[in-house]
């Protein structure tokens, strides 16, 4: 994936985070943890670059995901994911 040369803002860093969030919500539903994790981690990043007004516009159902459900999950106090071991 490039680097975009402008950086988002305003509505479109609003969608972007929305969509974001829904991807990770769809790694969620089909048990891909890892990626979910990843895609969480993205919308995070982005989440906490907006202000209160533009959080304010992200769905309310999208919020409480991000910031509350999915933290039970894979929060800081939770045993980060094994790396996948080679057979012999």
């Amino acid at each position: 994936m490039a680097k975009q040369e402008n950086p988002l803002t305003g509505e479109a860093l609003i969608k972007e985070v929305c969509r974001r969030i829904r991807v990770a919500r769809g790694y969620w539903d089909a048990h891909n943890n890892a990626a979910c994790r990843g895609e969480r981690d993205r919308a995070l990043a982005l989440y906490n670059t907006l202000t209160k007004e533009q959080k304010e516009q992200i769905p309310q159902v999208l919020r409480v995901w991000l910031r509350y459900r999915s933290e039970k999950y894979f929060g800081e106090h939770r045993t980060p994911p094994k790396s996948k071991r080679k057979s012999k």
